[in-house]
């Protein structure tokens, strides 16, 4: 198994008092209420504890996409990857949610991860996603366009980073008399493609196929909508002719872990309770505009985020519903073991600061989690020799 240590870096001083006053922390929230002085304070501490990952011997360091609001401070996540580029030697460095259709040229994507890969020497990982929908309210983009949008998107990225160019691209959406670049990417064919995802049936069909074979990510889900996705995932494998291999299968989810389960709980219950009833909710037509999933898709999403974003979340809930990993190091290695025996998981995403919790504990959490955690499930890396001075 992988592990990902992936950060959503919150805006941790907001007014929760007043932000009430708003009917989300996405789009609507004015952004009067932000302070730079502490923003940068944020930025800060968020990328040493990333960096810290790779002395851990975390596989992977992520960061993610997000627009106008306090859940995440990373509109650009391109720049944090590159601070993180130049603080660390051979951990991978990934990007995991460009939201590809919300772009009005895809080729600045193709570049700009072109250019980390080579800053990087090979090391970048990328994952490719629509936006959430609150993302289509701010950026203007019809949510009915999104999946075209996505794949139009996708194809033109994949044929710059793998095609001689200049080449001529013409697309329903996207057009481009030239297309030729510069600089192309280090790894061959290109860096690895994650999808991460909340489910929707016609990400995993596409993801699954055979052209592509994505690794998939099930995020902020119940331990339930998780199973279920990642066995679709594997089924849609099957009946493409192929079965899915483990580094396929992934599972996003916040994590904290302490002595024991009871102080674990004390510890997390305000951070976590803050991330899911303050910074994660919004009104369901923000969350699903019109037009941005299938029927079939909408119908399957409010069966498992029934009461995210609606009704308030207790720790007791999330830890019950397997949407949150909390506890002791014996509870949250079992926890995983459970969910890698059910479904042949082998992508660990690990949310190990979240909501309001502190630098302090943020750390240890890392720490502990690296220490008493992962050794029992990750995979075994190379051994490095070192070299023998000649005679």
């Amino acid at each position: 198994m992988k592990f990902v240590l992936f950060h959503l870096m919150p805006y941790r001083y907001l007014d929760f008092v007043e932000a009430k006053k708003y009917r989300s922390a996405w789009t609507v929230l004015p952004n009067s209420m932000y302070d730079p002085a502490k923003g940068a304070e944020e930025y800060a501490s968020y990328i040493e504890q990333l960096v810290s990952g790779e002395r851990l011997g975390f596989d992977v360091i992520g960061v993610n996409e997000h627009h106008q609001t306090a859940y995440g401070l990373m509109p650009a996540p391109n720049l944090i990857a590159s601070a993180l580029i130049q603080r660390t030697k051979t951990v991978k460095i990934g990007v995991f949610g460009r939201a590809l259709p919300l772009v009005n040229n895809p080729l600045t994507i193709a570049e700009e991860f072109s250019m980390l890969d080579n800053m990087s020497k090979g090391r970048l990982v990328v994952g490719f996603v629509r936006g959430i929908g609150a993302e289509y309210h701010s950026s203007g983009i019809n949510p009915a366009f999104s999946h075209d949008r996505f794949h139009e998107a996708h194809d033109l990225i994949v044929k710059a980073w793998t095609q001689p160019g200049p080449f001529a691209f013409d697309g329903e959406h996207f057009s481009l008399n030239y297309a030729n670049l510069w600089p192309r990417p280090v790894q061959s064919p290109h860096p690895r493609i994650w999808i991460p995802s909340q489910g929707s049936s016609e990400t995993i069909h596409w993801a699954a196929a055979p052209e592509r074979k994505y690794p998939f990510v099930v995020t902020f889900s119940t331990a339930e909508a998780v199973e279920k996705y990642l066995k679709s995932y594997s089924a849609e494998a099957h009946n493409f002719g192929y079965e899915a291999s483990s580094d396929q299968l992934g599972w996003a989810a916040p994590i904290y872990v302490a002595d024991t389960d009871e102080r674990a709980r004390e510890e997390a219950r305000e951070p976590l309770e803050r991330l899911f009833n303050d910074y994660l909710p919004m009104p369901w037509e923000m969350l699903i505009p019109p037009g941005y999933t299938s029927l079939a898709s909408t119908k399957a999403l409010a069966k498992v985020r029934t009461g995210l974003g609606v009704e308030r979340q207790t720790l007791e809930q999330l830890i019950a519903k397997g949407t949150a990993i909390i506890g002791s190091p014996r509870t949250v290695r079992e926890r995983i073991e459970q969910m890698r025996e059910k479904t042949g998981l082998g992508n660990m995403v690990c949310l190990l600061q979240f909501g309001t919790l502190s630098d302090e504990l943020t750390q240890r959490n890392i720490e502990r989690f690296a220490a008493d955690v992962m050794p029992h499930l990750q995979d075994k890396k190379p051994a490095t020799r070192e070299a023998v001075p000649s005679a």
